[in-house]
């Protein structure tokens, strides 16, 4: 099996739409470390798992600088984000969303263990 990480600074601005009162409700922005996490069996005929130019593509061209309400189509929470990426990123089995230095989100796809979440 063959892994690549590809990690990603994201400048952007999100408002959550929740079920009780929080801050988090008005705009604001965060500066996310993102880590996208892909694997194959088998490499592509360029010899990679997927391409680091397009993992940034799709998801530092779509998000950065962006108020993630307007680009995304669903409550743009850090967990829905990291959902988002696994099911758009080709090979993309892992994502982990930093929207600060206490606060980190991690969707996996088909994980059958646990996750280790370190700092």
């Amino acid at each position: 099996m063959y892994y690549v990480k590809k990690t990603l600074e994201i400048s952007s601005a999100h408002m959550l739409y929740l079920d009780h009162n929080s801050k988090c409700e008005n705009l604001h922005g965060h500066n996310w470390i993102v880590n996208v996490y892909c694997k194959a069996k088998e490499l592509d005929d360029n010899g990679m798992v997927t391409d680091f130019t397009i993992i940034k593509e799709m998801v530092h061209g779509k998000l950065d600088h962006r108020n993630l309400n307007e680009v995304l189509g669903f409550n743009p929470t850090a967990e829905n984000i990291a959902h988002w990426i696994v099911d758009t990123v080709p090979n993309c089995y892992r994502a982990d969303v930093r929207e600060s230095a206490n606060n980190l989100a991690i969707y996996v796809k088909d994980e059958d263990n646990d996750v280790e979440v370190n700092g």
